[in-house]
């Protein structure tokens, strides 16, 4: 297991095939992707080959990553970094499973992926993204200190964009 961050509740590790049922759960959930633009996962094969083939570890040297309750060892979801190429900006992205939905940890694990960024990779600008109806992820975003940056799309819908620079 490789643990990327800790934070006073959470452990942000790599991905392991052993997530693939809790993705598959949190891929299923309409609630969870309904403002993602993904589909739900047909079945558990969809999840594992999600986690074969994700590379960005090895391309960018970072990702998203699984959410883990240190107390229970529980996982909640996913939170992370990732290269989008076709603007070269950092993207931050986190989703978690309803039952863990206002507990503070998306903004616990975001806090700590935009930290970990500026501190350990030498990023300088981090954003974020979300369709403008996502008011809990749009809160997320301004709990990290993100501020708007400006409206765009997201997932092929009305969106809104905000960044925080390193300081």
């Amino acid at each position: 297991m490789k643990i990327i961050l800790e934070t006073p509740r959470l452990l942000l590790r790599e991905f392991e095939i052993t997530d693939a049922e809790n993705f598959y759960l949190l891929n299923s959930d309409h609630d969870v992707i309904r403002y993602t633009g993904d589909v739900a996962f047909k079945n558990l094969d969809e999840a594992k080959a999600l986690i074969e083939n994700y590379v960005p570890y090895k391309r960018d040297g970072y990702g998203r990553w699984t959410v883990v309750l240190k107390e229970t060892k529980e996982i909640l979801g996913w939170c992370g970094l990732r290269f989008i190429e076709d603007t070269k900006h950092i993207d931050l992205g986190y989703r978690f499973m309803k039952k863990y939905w206002n507990k503070g940890y998306a903004t616990e694990a975001a806090r700590a992926c935009v930290e970990y960024g500026f501190q350990k990779l030498g990023m300088t600008e981090i954003i974020a993204r979300a369709m403008k109806e996502n008011l809990s992820s749009i809160e997320v975003m301004k709990k990290v200190g993100m501020t708007y940056w400006k409206d765009g799309e997201c997932h092929d819908e009305p969106g809104v964009y905000y960044c925080i620079q390193k300081q």
